[in-house]
């Protein structure tokens, strides 16, 4: 390949005023990203917005974290934001998120020959001023990533981005979950059932616990030895969910709320459960879905974009429509009567050919010679 030089630029800036170290810690995301396009052969520099200036290298990629100051802290954050990647003298600058305007506008002025690439991070269109703030930030961008190509489609309807910009496939980021041994997984976490299913998500009206639980008691029809495990960690569903739950004697025998647990104990728990349910609506990507696949833990989820994207159009798991319990309810049964041992290996499998860090790096190196060769 060809050499590149590559910076992730964030002005996002920590509410929480983190430390540099803090935040590579917090953001595993920020590096094992960069450190995926740095192997592939790639020179890569993250310019990060902080509240303390840092220089640091992890993983053959360069962290340089900037810090605004008084008494224009905002105005002159992104000015030396911008003044920084300009001595980096990047061949592409890849921004997180779509925005924000007026800084995404500065950049692609001061950098007027250097191809300048933003990634949606399950972002909506705006509407009103804000939209004309946006389309006018975004003018002069090169090309937009998004996990998969049909969640530009709002974007463009909405006359946001101008109709001719290219849209290239990559996930917003990865985990490096693993698959393990499932009975001594199960024996870790007391998990049962047969099937045994498991819930990770807020229990809010985009996720759709309530579909979920539909589909789980038709479900137990056919299953009778079914069992879902639900992690969460708010919602403003949750009395709804457990009003639901309370009222039926069959849900009250199948359903355990386990609440908040670690990500280790998550990892666990996809090693343990057979399948993952999700009822979402709308991801920009979906995390837990990434997570299970990683385990090798097939998911059940919705025929949304972004999860027909990580499962093929569903031949690791199945879609269904949102909201459609009884679809889900027939899935469910279906891949319970099925394979569970060839879903687990192909689920993992596609993790590691689709999903991994390895196959994002991938990904954005493609896209990255595609903008440099346009100019």
């Amino acid at each position: 390949m060809t050499a590149l030089k590559v910076v992730h630029l964030s002005f996002h800036l920590d509410i929480q005023r983190r430390e540099p170290q803090e935040l590579l810690a917090a953001w595993p995301t920020l590096v094992e990203t960069a450190a995926a396009v740095a192997r592939t052969g790639a020179t890569v520099d993250v310019v990060q917005a902080c509240h303390h200036d840092a220089r640091l290298s992890v993983d053959n990629v360069n962290f340089h974290f900037v810090r605004g100051t008084p008494p224009f802290a905002k105005l002159s954050l992104a000015r030396r934001l911008i003044d920084c990647v300009r001595l980096l003298r990047p061949d592409v600058v890849q921004i997180a998120g779509l925005g924000p305007p007026l800084q995404t506008r500065a950049l692609s002025r001061r950098l007027p020959s250097t191809p300048v690439v933003v990634q949606d991070h399950a972002g909506v269109p705006p509407s009103g001023v804000r939209k004309s703030v946006r389309r006018w930030g975004l003018s002069q961008v090169d090309a937009a990533l998004f996990t998969a190509r049909e969640q530009a489609e709002p974007y463009f309807s909405a006359g946001v981005v101008r109709p001719d910009l290219p849209i290239f496939e990559a996930l917003e980021g990865s985990s490096s979950f693993t698959s393990g041994n499932q009975a001594e997984a199960r024996r870790r976490t007391g998990l049962t059932g047969d099937p045994c299913l498991l819930w990770l998500g807020r229990l809010d009206a985009n996720k759709d616990p309530l579909s979920v639980l539909d589909s789980v008691r038709l479900a137990a029809r056919e299953l009778p030895g079914v069992k879902l495990f639900c992690c969460f960690s708010d919602g403003e569903l949750e009395p709804q969910v457990r009003a639901t739950i309370e009222a039926d004697d069959r849900l009250k025998r199948i359903v355990h709320l386990l609440g908040k647990r670690s990500h280790a104990e998550i990892e666990t728990l996809c090693r343990a459960a057979d399948f993952l349910v999700q009822g979402s609506w709308r991801e920009g990507s979906g995390y837990a879905v990434i997570e299970a696949l990683a385990c090798g833990l097939p998911p059940i989820i919705t025929d949304i974009p972004s999860f027909r994207k990580m499962t093929r159009n569903s031949s690791v798991g199945a879609l269904s429509p949102p909201g459609d319990a009884a679809a889900m309810a027939r899935n469910l049964v279906d891949l319970a009567n099925g394979n569970r041992s060839q879903l687990r290996s192909a689920a993992r499998c596609q993790f590691e050919q689709e999903l991994s860090y390895d196959a994002i790096g991938r990904d954005l190196r493609h896209a990255y010679e595609q903008v440099r060769a346009a100019r």
